[in-house]
């Protein structure tokens, strides 16, 4: 069987993807959508294998790296959803103390893609907490299909106040030196973006490719990196306004447009991943956060 690459897949299917992955459409139609696409040598099988989340062969870090001290914990979320599992991670060895990182998931839980990237940051010199804003109905449950139904039952701002809280725990951590940033990918962008809003002492926001505040951006004291996918029209849409707002407000920040790269191209266990936009993205994020955090 011919082995498919991004070239051979019309942007009509990463679209496609893209309404599936946000609960536009259900994997039914997904799937019903997707048949129509197997001309020539694309068959259904090998075309749903190629767009489906890989997290077998992408991780970047091995979760027992001996440079890393990596556990699951829990914390308290008093406004949001009680007691938190979340991934702790940071150098094995290390001087002095460590800048913070709060790491948000995207719409369906404390996947292994998310995982693999706070260990990224965290084998950078920082101590990162990615939590799990599914704990309260159980946790990730290891498929992201389940998680995003999951997902949908809490109320996105109780999610926010575990964030909130989160970064709460890395405040007062013995080895944070008490400057917290955020990262967040999609509804974590969306996050990451509140939490600059609502978070008077977070010095250092990035959200990938995510939703907007439409309120409270006077509040926002971070400086912000944000970072957008070039095809991305759903969060893009909202952007001019957005930065016409910061701009008005005086705020600091930066943004990087990805040209002709997918909602999603950080995400390495996807069809839509764009290793060098990525790897540019992520290397701005680290340099952004060593300026601002240590």
């Amino acid at each position: 069987m011919k082995q498919l690459k991004k070239e051979d897949i019309p942007q009509e299917v990463f679209d496609l993807y893209d309404d599936y992955a946000h609960n536009k459409i259900q994997r039914r139609e997904f799937i019903e959508k997707l048949s129509l696409y197997t001309i020539g040598g694309l068959t259904l099988p090998s075309l749903l294998s190629f767009m489906m989340p890989n997290y077998t062969d992408t991780m970047l870090v091995n979760p027992k790296d001996p440079k890393l001290d990596s556990e699951f914990i829990t914390y308290n979320s008093g406004k949001g959803g009680g007691e938190i599992k979340a991934l702790l991670s940071k150098p094995k060895t290390f001087e002095g103390k460590l800048g913070g990182i709060v790491v948000v998931h995207e719409n369906r839980g404390l996947n292994p893609y998310i995982e693999d990237t706070a260990r990224r940051a965290a084998l950078e010199g920082f101590i990162t907490i990615a939590p799990d804003a599914l704990t309260p109905l159980g946790g990730y449950p290891g498929n992201d299909d389940e998680g995003r139904a999951m997902q949908r039952k809490r109320d996105r701002n109780k999610m926010l106040e575990d964030f909130i809280a989160a970064f709460g725990y890395l405040k007062n951590h013995e080895d944070c030196n008490g400057k917290i940033g955020v990262v967040g990918f999609c509804f974590g962008g969306w996050i990451a973006n509140m939490m600059a809003t609502q978070v008077s002492d977070l010095k250092a926001a990035v959200p990938f490719y995510g939703g907007q505040p439409k309120e409270n951006i006077a509040k926002i004291k971070a400086p912000l990196l944000l970072q957008f996918a070039g095809l991305d029209k759903r969060v893009n849409a909202g952007w001019p306004a957005y930065e016409e707002s910061l701009k008005v407000e005086g705020k600091e920040y930066q943004a990087f447009i990805y040209p002709e790269v997918n909602h999603g191209f950080h995400n390495t266990t996807t069809a839509r991943y764009n290793k060098e936009a990525a790897e540019l993205a992520w290397k701005r994020t680290i340099e952004f956060f060593k300026e601002k955090l240590v």
